[in-house]
C-alpha cells in the first residue's frame, strides 16, 4: 500500500513535468512603441522579453526583423497605436504577420487602440475605420486582442476572434485616493457618453458625480457646452475621460465649471494623446494637473496598467 502511494506520487510528478514540456512557451515581445510597458509586463509574468528589430527607409517604408525562433510559442506582442498612428499600425501589421508566418500564436496587446473612435458611419460615405482594422488584424493572424478602455464597447463587435477591453478606472481612482487631497470632490464626465465611466469611478471613491451635456458639430468638430443645473460651487472637480487628444472637451468643460465657481480642477484619463499643444491649452483653461496611464508614454503617464494586463494573461492560461 505504501509502495502504491509513492508510485502514484511519482506518476503525478513525472506527468506534471511532461505537461510542462508539452505546453507552449510564453514570451513577451516588445513593439517599438511600448518598450517600457513590455519590460514591466514580462517581469510581472516572469516571461522572457524579446524586441522586434525595426527600420524605416528614407521614403518612410517600414521594415521589421524577428531574430528569435518563435515556432510553437505563444507571443504576447505589445504595441500601442498612438501617434504617429499609421507608423505604429504598420509596425504592428508587419510584425504580427511575420510572427504568425514563423509558427507562433500571437496574443496582441494594444493598450491604446487607434481608430476605435471611428466605429460607426457617422455621416453618409464615411468608413467605419475600426471595422477595417479588425479585418486587417484577423488577416495577419492575430489570435486574440487585449486593449485598455476602448472608446466604445460597440467596437468590440467587429472582431471575429476573442477581444477584450480591461478598465484602468480602478487604478486611476486608487491613484487619486492615495496621492491627491480634494475638498468635497465631484467627479465629472465632460460629456454624456462617459456617464458609465464617471459613475464607476465615483463609486470607487464614494463621491458624487455628474455628466455634462455638450453638442459637437459633425462637420466642423466644434464643441459647445449646454446649460444644465449643476451645483458645483466651491467643490473640487475631477474630470474623468477615456482619452485626451487636442484637449478641446476638457477645456470646454473646465471653462464651464469655472463659471459655476468650482474649486480646483484636475483631469484623469486613460490615454493621453496630447496632440499639438494640448498640455498648454488645458493648463491655460485652469486645469491644475492631468493624470494618465502609461498606455501612451508621456510626462503625465503616472499610473501603470501592467497589473491589469498581467492579470488578464494569467487568467487565460
Amino acid at each position: 500500500m505504501i509502495l502504491n502511494f509513492f508510485y502514484n506520487i511519482w506518476l503525478l510528478t513525472n506527468n506534471y513535468k511532461l505537461l510542462l514540456i508539452l505546453l507552449p512557451e510564453w514570451i513577451v515581445m516588445s513593439g517599438p512603441s511600448s518598450t517600457n510597458l513590455s519590460a514591466t509586463l514580462a517581469k510581472s509574468l516572469n516571461y522572457e522579453l524579446h524586441e522586434v528589430e525595426t527600420k524605416s527607409f528614407p521614403d518612410g517604408e517600414k521594415k521589421i526583423r524577428i531574430n528569435e525562433d518563435v515556432q510553437g510559442k505563444n507571443i504576447i506582442f505589445v504595441q500601442s497605436l498612438y501617434p504617429p498612428v499609421d507608423h505604429h499600425v504598420m509596425q504592428f501589421l508587419l510584425t504580427v504577420y511575420k510572427l504568425s508566418q514563423m509558427g507562433s500564436k500571437v496574443y496582441a496587446c494594444v493598450p491604446y487602440l487607434a481608430y476605435a473612435r471611428q466605429d460607426l458611419e457617422f455621416q453618409r460615405g464615411e468608413t467605419a475605420s475600426l471595422a477595417v482594422i479588425s479585418r486587417l488584424f484577423r488577416s495577419i493572424g492575430v489570435n486574440s486582442l487585449l486593449t485598455v478602455d476602448i472608446h466604445s464597447t460597440h467596437g468590440l463587435g467587429y472582431f471575429s476572434f476573442p477581444t477584450f477591453s480591461v478598465s484602468a478606472i480602478p487604478l486611476l481612482a486608487n491613484y487619486v485616493s492615495n496621492n491627491i487631497k480634494l475638498n468635497s470632490p465631484l467627479a465629472v464626465s465632460p460629456d454624456f457618453g462617459g456617464s458609465s465611466r464617471v459613475e464607476a469611478f465615483s463609486k470607487l471613491l464614494n463621491i458624487d458625480y455628474i455628466s455634462l451635456k455638450k453638442s459637437r458639430s459633425r462637420t466642423t468638430g466644434e464643441v459647445v457646452m449646454e446649460d444644465s443645473n449643476v451645483e458645483v460651487a466651491g467643490r473640487d472637480i475631477i474630470l474623468v475621460d477615456d482619452m485626451i487628444s487636442t484637449g478641446t472637451s476638457i477645456v470646454r468643460a473646465a471653462n464651464y465649471l469655472h463659471k459655476l465657481n468650482s474649486g480646483k480642477i484636475i483631469t484623469l484619463c486613460t490615454h493621453a494623446l496630447m496632440v499639438n499643444n494640448a498640455s498648454d491649452v488645458i493648463k491655460e483653461a485652469g486645469v491644475e494637473t492631468v493624470i494618465a496611464t502609461n498606455t501612451i508614454p508621456s510626462d503625465v503617464s503616472k499610473v501603470d496598467v501592467t497589473k491589469i494586463i498581467a492579470e488578464h494573461y494569467k487568467s487565460i492560461q
